[in-house]
């Protein structure tokens, strides 16, 4: 817990008596499906076949289509994000931070329900440019299926600031004037060439094993882009969370209303509030209303301190999830992993993941480890997200 006392612009006097305190659970209404595996790797610009084409994954060690590890935050009805924000913060807003995980043994797959069990952890109010007093608020999300099995543990950071404060720093006013970046014909052609390097990765690893002696600290993994990023693209992302889907949350996110929460009123919405949902869905659904708003609707994300449509926190975390678990293969696995999200990725903006190891390990029972660290930058080289990822390799 932090001792950190309210200041006068960013009163965080309500956050403490909720640390440590556990939370409704969250739990979306159906099992796992194929088409919902299916419909999130297209939306996180992950071309991996073993999660989506058939007999591509009947070849597999598992025999089935199965969900890459990447896909337990949309097992969530919040991102992992309900700990993170709990208390009131009056006029504030909220933009992720960060996510921590680890991995246990359980892997998701078609059929699975899953629970999602919260607590929050802890909090702390720093100075920054963006903002000025802002909250680092950070809670934990436990995923455990249907079958028993622990599926992960994530450690979510959200960013709660006072909207006033965002808007007159203007931290991205020289981006809101200058627009959009334009892409030549020649500069999509070389993404495009980015991106062949990373499903090349994937192609001529296949089913083989990525074993421990043939890794290295110093190697680094074929390079992957995403983007140029869109309205559409980012809707694409949002579709592919099924807690999105009118309907079908079954428990959370939270029972708290958005201005318990200190959101300014035109952010407040009814996000969760499943009693409206009955009559009018739409304006429970954050692609319209509520604080998730700014995302899709460029007017909204400038009453927020962003220039234009910005992507999910999320969903960048689960690029770099996926991004060093194609690399690993089909019978390596990622037991952790620790990505903080520095700028948000921006509609016309591209993503460009590099990814370099910093050392391999064999650990007790011929447990081979590689680590790996992972950096995202937009086309102007400012980092957009960068983290540390443990995957664990096979043996003979």
């Amino acid at each position: 817990m932090s001792d950190t006392e309210p200041t006068e612009d960013l009163d965080v006097s309500d956050l403490a008596r909720h640390m440590g305190v556990p939370m409704m659970p969250g739990e979306l209404k159906e099992p796992v499906t194929v088409g919902d595996i299916r419909r999130w790797v297209q939306a996180m610009h992950y071309p991996n076949p073993l999660h989506y084409d058939e007999k591509y994954a009947a070849e597999s060690r598992f025999g089935k289509i199965i969900a890459p590890q990447s896909f337990t935050v949309a097992t969530d009805t919040s991102h992992g994000c309900a700990p993170a924000q709990v208390g009131r913060i009056p006029n504030s807003h909220l933009v992720f931070g960060g996510d921590e995980w680890w991995f246990f043994e359980g892997r998701l797959e078609p059929g699975d329900k899953v629970l999602c069990h919260r607590m929050p952890y802890d909090y702390k109010v720093s100075n920054t440019s963006f903002a000025g007093p802002t909250c680092f608020q950070r809670g934990d999300t436990v995923y455990i299926s249907s079958r028993g099995e622990r599926i992960a543990l994530q450690r979510s950071t959200a960013i709660r600031y006072q909207v006033r404060q965002a808007k007159e720093k203007k931290s991205f006013e020289d981006r809101e004037k200058a627009g959009e970046p334009e892409w030549t014909r020649e500069d999509l052609e070389k993404l495009d060439e980015i991106k062949a390097q990373f499903i090349a990765q994937v192609q001529e690893l296949g089913h083989d094993k990525r074993l421990l002696e043939s890794v290295q600290a110093g190697d680094e993994l074929a390079p992957n882009a995403l983007g140029p990023h869109s309205i559409a693209s980012f809707t694409t992302e949002w579709r592919a969370y099924p807690m999105t889907t009118w309907g079908a949350m079954a428990k959370g996110p939270t029972s708290v209303r958005g201005e318990e929460l200190g959101y300014t009123k035109d952010f407040a919405g009814h996000e969760g509030d499943r009693n409206l949902e009955r009559t009018d869905p739409e304006r429970t659904d954050g692609a319209y209303y509520g604080p998730s708003r700014g995302h899709l609707q460029p007017q909204w994300a400038r009453e927020v301190g962003m220039p234009r449509g910005y992507g999910y926190g999320a969903s960048m975390g689960a690029w770099v999830l996926d991004y060093v678990a194609a690399w690993g293969g089909e019978w390596a696995k990622i037991t952790h992993a620790e990505v903080k999200y520095r700028n948000p990725a921006l509609t016309g903006d591209a993503s460009f993941i590099s990814g370099t190891v910093t050392g391999v390990r064999e650990e007790r029972r011929r447990v081979h480890v590689a680590d790996v660290d992972v950096v995202i930058t937009n086309q102007d080289d400012a980092v957009q997200a960068k983290g540390s990822v443990s995957i664990q390799l096979p043996i003979d």
